[in-house]
């Protein structure tokens, strides 16, 4: 997996505040996507839900932008494809560890989580949204646990070995450029199903705490829209948004 994704723009930066404001403020001068911006140090990292981001020297952050038609429920669905891309490029780069993705859009590495998606939604027509992903990928440190509501790793905690940076970036653009692809030939029903085939605890008892609940049921799956599909004793519910835990690590 070498090379450059065709026709898509790149900037890396030693430092920024966010690669997502960054993109921001490079649509504000006109520029057209797609693009990735990425820095080899954030001091201004988001997670979801506002959460801070560690980004140290020798991680990965970036933020891929590109233009998506069919609005927010369609821009929510790349969440899942930008999952499975994390996912093929850590089997590039950390090869026989194990790989699961946790719904929403964490990337799990032998079960601890290594990677983290937010995506932001930018509108210049009403017809047309432009998708800003930012990942983050641990690949030379992690953050103290007690930073994380998952505890965290790197590729180097697990494999000993720290990718390079820009061979990082190149192998996660080439898997995103295919997925992309893939998702927009073939539905999210196939993205759907080839997140399925990586899910960490699909079948088995996980709990999902909302901001008012905290619900315990078995995790049966994603509907149609990507909703996370949780079994319980008087019928599946459906968690459009939360913080899903395993029993053993909550």
């Amino acid at each position: 997996m070498t090379g450059w994704p065709p026709g898509v723009g790149k900037s890396i930066f030693e430092t920024v505040d966010s690669t997502n404001e960054e993109v921001r403020r490079q649509l504000a001068k006109g520029r057209e996507g797609p693009f990735w911006i990425a820095a080899r140090r954030q001091t201004a990292g988001r997670g979801r839900q506002g959460r801070g981001w560690s980004s140290e020297p020798g991680n990965l952050a970036a933020t891929y932008l590109t233009p998506v038609e069919g609005g927010a429920s369609a821009a929510a669905l790349l969440s899942f494809v930008a999952a499975l891309a994390v996912g093929d490029c850590l089997q590039v780069l950390a090869p026989g560890q194990a790989i699961a993705l946790k719904w929403p859009n964490d990337v799990l590495l032998n079960g601890r989580k290594a990677s983290g998606i937010l995506l932001e939604s930018f509108s210049r027509s009403p017809d047309v949204l432009q998708v800003a992903i930012g990942i983050g990928v641990n690949l030379a440190h992690s953050p103290p646990a007690e930073a994380s509501n998952w505890v965290p790793t790197s590729i180097k905690d697990e494999t000993g070995t720290a990718p390079d940076f820009e061979t990082a970036l190149e192998v996660l653009a080439l898997a995103l450029a295919a997925r992309l692809d893939q998702h927009r030939t073939q539905g999210f029903a196939t993205t759907r199903e080839a997140w399925l085939a990586r899910a960490a605890n699909l079948g088995r008892e996980i709990q999902v705490r909302l901001p008012a609940e905290t619900l315990t049921g078995r995790f049966d799956g994603l509907d149609a829209t990507g909703a996370l599909v949780l079994g319980q004793p008087g019928g599946n519910r459906l968690i459009a948004a939360g913080d899903v835990f395993f029993p053993e690590a909550a």
